[in-house]
Formats: C-alpha cells, structure tokens, sequence
C-alpha cells in the first residue's frame, strides 16, 4: 500500500470512528439504563428489615432537553423490583418556566412507589435559578406530594426501624444539616439523603455511622476509558460515582442519575441502585 493510499485510509478510519463514538454517546448510551445491585450492611438494622430493599432514583432532570419517555418507561421497569422503600436524592427537574411543573406531573404519574415508604429529598435545581427561587421549590413539592412522595426537608422519619434523614440541598437556600442530624440515634440502623456529597466533608457528622446516599455528580456522565471523568460539580474529586469508604464508619454511595442536563453519556450509563439491608 503506497502513502497516499494509506493516508487516506487511515482518515476515512478515524472519521467513522468519531461518527459512531459520537452517535454513541448521544443516542445510545444516554437510554442505556443499568440496575446496579449493591448490599447495604447497617449497624443496629431490625431483624425484619433483614433482606428487605431500598431503590435509590436520582437526578431525573424532566425538562424541556430531554425525552421523558424515557424516564417513564425507566420507571415502570423499575416498579417491576417490587422495592420496599424508595428514595429520590434530587434535582426532579432541570428549571426554565412553568411548563417543567406539568411535565413533573407527567412524569411522576408513573412514579416508583416502595411498599413501605416513598421519601425524597430537593436538589439544587429544583429551586430554580441561581438555586434560589423558593416558589420553585415550592411547586416542586407540591407535585411530588400529590404523587406519593413524602419529602425530607431537613427532617427525618423512621420506617420499622430505620431511621432515614433527609437534608435540603446544600446550594439551596435552606441547607440546615445541624436540624436535620437532631433526629440521628446512634442505637438506630440510620441512612441520610443528602443531594450533593461534598456534604460528607463538612464538620457536621459528630458521631453518625451509616450510609450516604447522593447523586448530583451523575458520575461525570463522560469520561475516557481507565480514568475519572475531567469534569464534576464537586470540590472533592474523590467523588465520583458508586461506593466510597469514608472514615467513621461512613460508607458513601453517589447514584450516576437516571437522566442527564445535557443528552450524552460515555463510559457513564444511567443508574437505578437497588440495596439489600443485611445486618453489619
């Protein structure tokens, strides 16, 4: 093969592997869903709550950028598991005017209900512009409600034994992480909500042992193969996506969301967490 012809090869090689690397990440992976499977080993955990599953949702972003057919039909096989409880860890909707309500309504129509409780916390795009229009959050909460969803705002609640603490999200106007943490007992198997993970390095723990459950990092949602994603919304890079060991007793799990501001995704799929409580 002489020079040109190699050359020319070689372009028309490259050109088709950009073209479908692309086409990849903007209409495949993005709607490839994973169920991820992970054990839940809890301090304190009642003995029939052993066995029993919590479905973590994060990050649905219904708005105006995304296919929200998607999120109904993820849902509706997410329903299919049964779970116990379900938790949403935040940013419900990526805001530009009212018509994000509606379409919330839409979605959550069809929202995953567990068996023994539905819970969810705010995320910082769920108050709007700038992360501060309370009447954002507000309507936010308003549909959530009516849809089956009993919303933690610095609170917390305690299902068979369980005790689930649910913070406001700490970019939001309302992040009280001190009231929240009032309700933690360390006899109690306990679980916090808590929207953005750089949460967990703030002096605000005192002597808590459980799980984290986050979201709002959506793993990067890109990233080159063997290697962390270039960009996340965190200060603490160490926060990423799935289990990570923290020092107390802590154990973190950040959700890679099940939808997306912007619609592509690579090396990143979307993610619905099923955990098994076992006793620790």
């Amino acid at each position: 093969m002489n020079s040109r012809k190699f050359i020319k090869r070689t372009l028309f090689t490259g050109l088709g592997l950009t073209i479908g690397t692309g086409y990849y990440a903007w209409q495949i992976e993005p709607f490839w869903l994973e169920f991820a499977h992970v054990d839940m080993p809890l301090q304190n955990l009642p003995d029939e709550l052993e066995g029993k599953t919590l479905m973590q949702l994060s990050d649905l972003h219904v708005g105006n950028r995304f296919n929200r057919s998607y999120l109904i039909d993820s849902m509706k096989k997410a329903a299919e598991y049964q779970p116990d409880i379900v938790v949403y860890t935040g940013d419900f909707i990526s805001y530009e005017n009212e018509k994000q309500f509606a379409q919330l309504e839409e979605v959550m129509q069809h929202a995953v209900l567990g068996k023994m409780g539905t819970l969810g916390i705010l995320g910082n795009h769920d108050y709007g512009k700038d992360w501060s229009e309370q009447e954002v959050a507000d309507q936010v909460v308003h549909v959530l409600k009516n849809a089956g969803v009993h919303l933690l705002m610095n609170d917390s609640i305690n299902i068979s034994g369980l005790n689930i603490i649910g913070f406001e999200d700490a970019w939001g106007t309302n992040f009280r992480p001190s009231l929240a943490m009032k309700n933690y007992r360390k006899d109690e198997a306990s679980v916090v909500l808590c929207h953005n993970p750089d949460v967990c390095d703030t002096p605000i723990w005192g002597d808590f042992e459980g799980w984290i459950l986050s979201g709002h990092t959506h793993g990067g949602q890109c990233k080159p193969p063997f290697l962390p994603p270039p960009i996340l919304p965190v200060k603490n890079p160490r926060y990423t996506a799935g289990k990570i060991e923290l020092q107390a007793n802590r154990t973190l799990y950040i959700n890679r969301a099940l939808g997306h501001l912007h619609q592509v995704r690579f090396l990143v799929r979307p993610e619905i967490t099923i955990f098994t409580l076992r006793k620790a």
